[in-house]
């Protein structure tokens, strides 16, 4: 599996075209060997994450200025507009994983976690319940704030011996929740920012309860195993409802401003970075009712470094043309999306357009559950559990997910069938090339 997931960007991205313009090695674009290589790095070293992240980032920066520029424009002209086109995505990723690393201690310390032993069932099913809840939440919240409250509440009824394979599938249930709700994914969100229809990704969840049911059952038996839920709630405990308040506060302002940007402004949304801005007005505003854990920052800004070093890297690779639209090729998107950012590629698809969008929705929101940093929750979460930063005992234990991915995709195909939709808009590399 760690073969496929390494190859497949290489070879499924990769093109002839592509190979015989830029510097190559047995047809592989050097871009695609160093962002593979810093990708192994993060696998074998899950210690020293981000120090690998930014070896990588600056390699493949310094390669680019000297030998291919940037979609078309060289040299330190090329690296601004593509750090300019990049930065609304990279500033609000921040800004998401920065204050929902700090709503979710507020979570923990309104106690709510406590008392759910009070109401999930008391063997494996109450992990299985939970992970439900995740996937229910991450439909109309995003999918790193779901994620971190489904750690959070884990890390309460399992007495903080949360099984990795459980840790994968929280990640999973937030992503799978997502896939469906133009609210609940970035990917969705910027299908919805460029056009389509909600109702056309909505199906989406032919693939995800289906492979929820597959990966929830399984890590339910694996968690229960590991470290059985709680029964019952410790007694004395009370709610800090004032905390909660401040939870459903942030969160609330972060839907409100996704849909009202994406609804009544659609053309601000590249504009100005209002999600992870809402946040933090929002978390900064309930500072005299409850002081947030300012302690957690350095920790969750290391982590979000990580992360943004490997999108800014991604968003670097020659990627221009992707294969013709097809179910292979959204197959085969899911497994990349494991290693290479969705954002980039969910962007790419749109410019090429022919895809039936729940489908490739499903297939990249979904398929980067594979790995703890094939998307924005898992790095979060990892965060919350530094023994999570293993690609071996992700892949190990967290098999389930690869496997209710497959399952998923076939099951949509054949109740669903494949509906493509036509082309969206013209190419970024054609807008850059005549902004220079």
């Amino acid at each position: 599996m760690k073969t496929i997931l390494r190859s497949l960007p290489l070879f499924l991205l990769a093109s002839p075209g592509h190979a015989a313009e830029l510097p190559a090695v047995a047809g592989v674009p050097v871009d695609f060997i160093l962002f593979a290589a810093t990708l192994l790095g993060v696998a074998l070293f899950h210690h020293h994450t981000l120090k690998v992240a930014l070896t990588g980032l600056a390699t493949i920066t310094l390669y680019k200025l000297a030998f291919t520029g940037f979609h078309g424009v060289d040299g330190a002209a090329g690296l601004f507009i593509h750090l300019e086109h990049e930065a609304v995505t990279l500033s609000n990723l921040l800004g998401l994983l920065l204050g929902f690393a700090l709503l979710a201690r507020h979570f923990e310390e309104s106690r709510v976690p406590e008392v759910l032993p009070r109401y999930l069932p008391d063997d494996w099913k109450g992990g299985f319940v939970l992970l439900v809840i995740v996937f229910v939440l991450s439909s109309f919240l995003d999918n790193i704030a779901a994620a971190l409250i489904g750690g959070t509440i884990a890390a309460s009824v399992f007495q903080r011996r949360v099984h990795i394979g459980y840790l994968a599938a929280i990640v999973a249930a937030s992503n799978a929740g997502g896939a469906g709700s133009v609210v609940g994914d970035t990917t969705t969100t910027m299908m919805w920012i460029d056009g389509v229809s909600p109702l056309d990704v909505l199906h989406a969840y032919g693939a995800a309860v289906p492979a929820l049911l597959i990966f929830a059952f399984i890590a339910a038996r694996q968690q229960a195993a590991h470290a059985p839920i709680q029964k019952d709630p410790q007694p004395g405990i009370h709610v800090d409802w004032l905390r909660l308040g401040i939870v459903l506060w942030i969160l609330l302002a972060a839907i409100a401003t996704n849909v009202t940007v994406n609804t009544l402004h659609p053309e601000l949304a590249d504009a100005f970075p209002f999600l992870g801005v809402a946040v933090w007005v929002a978390l900064l505003a309930a500072v005299p009712l409850r002081r947030p854990e300012w302690r957690l920052l350095p920790e969750a800004a290391k982590g979000s470094a990580f992360l943004l070093s490997l999108v800014l890297c991604a968003s670097m690779m020659p990627v221009e043309k992707l294969p013709l639209a097809s179910w292979q090729t959204a197959f085969g998107l899911g497994f990349v999306s494991a290693v290479f950012d969705n954002i980039p590629l969910t962007a790419l698809a749109l410019k090429q357009g022919g895809y039936d969008w729940g489908v490739l929705a499903y297939a990249v929101g979904f398929g980067g559950s594979m790995l703890w940093f094939g998307s924005s929750a898992g790095v979060a979460l990892s965060n919350i559990f530094p023994e999570a930063k293993s690609v071996g005992a992700w892949l190990k234990h967290g098999w389930h997910v690869a496997f209710a991915y497959v399952i998923g995709f076939l099951v949509i195909l054949a109740v669903m069938g494949w509906h493509p939709h036509a082309p969206h808009k013209a190419p970024y590399p054609a807008k850059a090339a005549h902004a220079a």
